[in-house]
C-alpha cells in the first residue's frame, strides 16, 4: 500500500544522527525476524511512544492503536531502512506521522505548532542562572543527592510531575530528558521551530525543578 510506504521513510536531514553501531546489530536482529530484539524495541520505547500518540489521538485507547500500527510497520519495513537516521528517529517519525493520520481522521487532530498557548502562557519567570546554555540544571533541586534522584520515590515524583505538565511541554521533555533525543531531532519530529522547542522545554524543567523542590520540602518539614 502506498501508505505503508510513506510511513516508512527513512528521512535524515543535516542535524539528524544517521545510525550506529548499536543500531545496526538490532536492524540486523530485526530483519532476520529474532523476537528477542522486537521485544527489545517494545521495551525501549514503548511508553513513550504512548505518550507522543495521545497527543494527536482522543483516547488512550487510541493511542495505543497507533503505537501497535507503527510497530507492525518497522516489521513491515524494516528492510527498507537506509540508517540515514537513527533507528530511534525513524520508529518515532513512523509513529508521529501515523498519529497524524489517526487523528485527521478522527477530526481532532492539532499540529503540535498550533498549541502556541503552552507558549504565550503567563507563567512566572525563572531566573537564567538556575540552568546551563544547554538548558540542563547548573545544580540539582535543593537538598537532592545524585543517589537520591535514583530512588524509587524521587523517581515516582519526577514521573508524577512530568506527567502533570501540559501536553506539549510533557511531550518535548519526555523526548528530550528521558529518551535523549537533541534540540534538533525533536524539533523535526514534532515539526515546531527549534526555539519554540527550546521555551517548551525550559518551562517544562523549570515546573518538574519547582514539583521536586516541593516534594523534599513537605517531607523534611
Amino acid at each position: 500500500m502506498a501508505h505503508e510506504e510513506t510511513a516508512v521513510d527513512d528521512p535524515a536531514g543535516p542535524d539528524l544522527p544517521a545510525a550506529d553501531g548499536d543500531d545496526a546489530a538490532l536492524v540486523a536482529a530485526l530483519r532476520a525476524g529474532d523476537e528477542a530484539a522486537f521485544a527489545t524495541l517494545i521495551d525501549r520505547y514503548y511508553a513513550t511512544m504512548l505518550r507522543v500518540a495521545r497527543m494527536y489521538v482522543a483516547t488512550k485507547e487510541a493511542a495505543e492503536d497507533v503505537v501497535s500500527e507503527t510497530f507492525l510497520g518497522v516489521i513491515r519495513g524494516i528492510d527498507r531502512f537506509e540508517a540515514r537516521s537513527s533507528l530511534k528517529t525513524w520508529l518515532f517519525r513512523i509513529l508521529v506521522n501515523r498519529a497524524k493520520t489517526r487523528g485527521e481522521r478522527e477530526a481532532r487532530s492539532r499540529p503540535f505548532s498550533s498549541l502556541g498557548g503552552e507558549l504565550e502562557a503567563d507563567e512566572p519567570a525563572v531566573d537564567p542562572d538556575r540552568f546551563r546554555t544547554d538548558g540542563s540544571w547548573a545544580t540539582p533541586p535543593s537538598r537532592l543527592p545524585e543517589d537520591e534522584v535514583l530512588a524509587a520515590e524521587a523517581g515516582q515524583q519526577l514521573m508524577a510531575a512530568i506527567d502533570a505538565l501540559p501536553p506539549a511541554q510533557r511531550t518535548v521533555i519526555t523526548l528530550r530528558d528521558l529518551e535523549g533525543f537533541s534540540g534538533p531531532e525533536v524539533s523535526s519530529l514534532l515539526e515546531i521551530s527549534e526555539a519554540n522547542q527550546r521555551v517548551l522545554l525550559h518551562r517544562a524543567r523549570s515546573k518538574v525543578r519547582a514539583a521536586l523542590e516541593r516534594y523534599l520540602e513537605e517531607r523534611d518539614a
